[in-house]
């Protein structure tokens, strides 16, 4: 019973010991005051005009960039599968093809990924999966096309990324899908 008592008193000692506040020391030193007062503000702190003039162009560039980027990205287009399958429906294949030249072509800096998509069919595990079986057949196809395989990325959203949500068999179809999409 003491060893409980004793213990308890230790620990709430240790928790609220432990939790001071303390505000930080600052020290002044003359020589750092003098030197700072010496230098413009810009200076000091480690900014220029020349710093602030490229972080501005630097960002132009990247919005550009970015806005071509997604201009390109719109000509892409997605390839769509049958229910519970992963092979490429032969009216997908000039999709693939397109695609492709495409992808050596104008988008040819750019990496790809292919996002796997699926209906709300089967489990979550199951649409994964199958989802990334579809992502891995378009590379294949990809490749064969000519698109260097380093370039290709691949991610499975399985049911998770729908583009419809009513509750029929169209919008099914066009959930089973994979998109392309470029990144820098």
């Amino acid at each position: 019973m003491k060893k409980v008592i004793i213990s308890s008193v230790v620990t709430a000692l240790l928790i609220f010991s432990g939790c001071a506040d303390k505000d930080p020391v600052v020290e002044n030193d003359s020589k750092t005051s003098s030197q700072a007062s010496s230098h413009s503000s810009e200076e000091v702190m480690g900014v220029n005009s020349e710093t602030i003039e490229s972080s501005t162009v630097d960002q132009t560039t990247s919005d550009s960039n970015e806005k071509a980027m997604a201009n390109l990205e719109k000509q892409l287009e997605s390839i769509y599968f049958n229910f519970d399958k992963f092979d490429i429906r032969s009216d997908m294949k000039e999709n693939v093809t397109k695609d492709a030249s495409f992808i050596n072509g104008p988008a040819k800096v750019f990496t790809i990924k292919l996002e796997g998509n699926c209906d709300e069919w089967g489990s979550d595990e199951y649409n994964f999966a199958l989802g990334l079986r579809r992502s891995s057949t378009v590379k294949k196809s990809l490749v064969a096309e000519g698109v260097d395989a380093s370039r290709i990325t691949m991610v499975s959203y399985g049911e998770s990324n729908p583009v419809c949500r009513t509750q029929t068999q169209a919008c099914w179809a066009e959930n089973r899908r994979v998109d392309l999409k470029l990144l820098p």
